[in-house]
């Protein structure tokens, strides 16, 4: 197996949802043969059979009989994991690399699950659906180097990739990058709302947040610099900025109340994945 996409055919993708759907229109866009994609899915989206149709892509709702998967990508929600693996283990051969993109599901389960002996525990985020998203991964003693840059090439299709160490820190991953988009949004809404208690129209002071998150972003998606320094950039002594910087710098402010946010979630999805 290599970074060639090619090399994930026949990949059977198990269920074709937002995420689902986001990565396969990812892998067709930079080159997966059609012909060798197989979307398993019991109830698949009027707009995801209309795309199966018009891509060639081969739609099953029960797992077919025929098909030994190179790569198996499970993108079904959580709580039906348990009943779906079972089902799937008639597409896994003895070189199936299976990919799990559900959260709290362990590599354990999987692999106790579905009988495949390569896993990899993948944690996503929602951006991921405007292909900006990041992904860390982990995986278990039997997924080969060639199949690490397979799988890295299959899930770049949404973003960036991270590979830990241990299966231990995705909960530190799903605390940090996985529920992290929430609390961008939620700094839009309060930036929001604090221009409204300043005096701005809550309509103006709701596009004016938004439009500077956004922009932030990109330009840190942009630029070499660390997010540090383009802070300091924007911050002249004494200015507007520093005043503001010097609240939410506080010993009290904004990084304790990150810490304990993070900490909260990551012990949430240490909660999950023991089930």
């Amino acid at each position: 197996m290599s970074g060639d996409l090619r090399a994930a055919v026949p990949l059977v993708l198990v269920g074709a949802g937002k995420m689902g759907g986001a990565m396969l229109a990812g892998w067709i866009e930079r080159g997966l043969p059609a012909n060798g994609v197989v979307i398993l899915d019991p109830n698949p989206a009027p707009e995801m059979a209309a795309l199966a149709a018009e891509k060639g892509l081969r739609l099953e709702t029960t797992p077919p009989a025929d098909v030994t998967a190179a790569v198996i990508l499970i993108a079904v929600k959580p709580q039906v994991m348990d009943a779906v693996l079972p089902t799937l283990r008639g597409l896994i051969g003895p070189e199936t690399i299976a990919v799990s993109v559900a959260a709290g599901k362990t590599i354990a389960s999987i692999e106790a699950g579905l009988g495949a002996r390569a896993v990899v525990r993948a944690m996503p985020n929602t951006p991921a659906q405007v292909g900006r998203g990041i992904t860390a991964c982990a995986a278990n003693a039997a997924v080969t180097t060639p199949q690490r840059v397979l799988v890295t090439a299959l899930l770049s299709a949404i973003g960036k990739v991270e590979w830990v160490a241990t299966e231990d820190l995705i909960d530190a991953v799903t605390a940090v990058s996985g529920s992290g988009p929430a609390y961008v949004f939620l700094l839009a809404e309060a930036l929001a709302e604090a221009g409204r208690k300043a005096g701005l129209p809550a309509d103006l002071a709701a596009r004016l947040a938004r439009a500077t998150v956004e922009g932030a972003g990109e330009l840190m998606f942009q630029s070499p610099l660390d997010p540090a320094t383009l802070r300091k950039n924007v911050t002249s002594p004494n200015g507007t900025t520093a005043a503001a910087l010097a609240v939410l710098m506080a010993d009290d402010a904004l990084q304790p109340l990150m810490d304990a946010a993070v900490a909260a979630a990551a012990n949430r999805s240490r909660e999950l994945s023991a089930g």
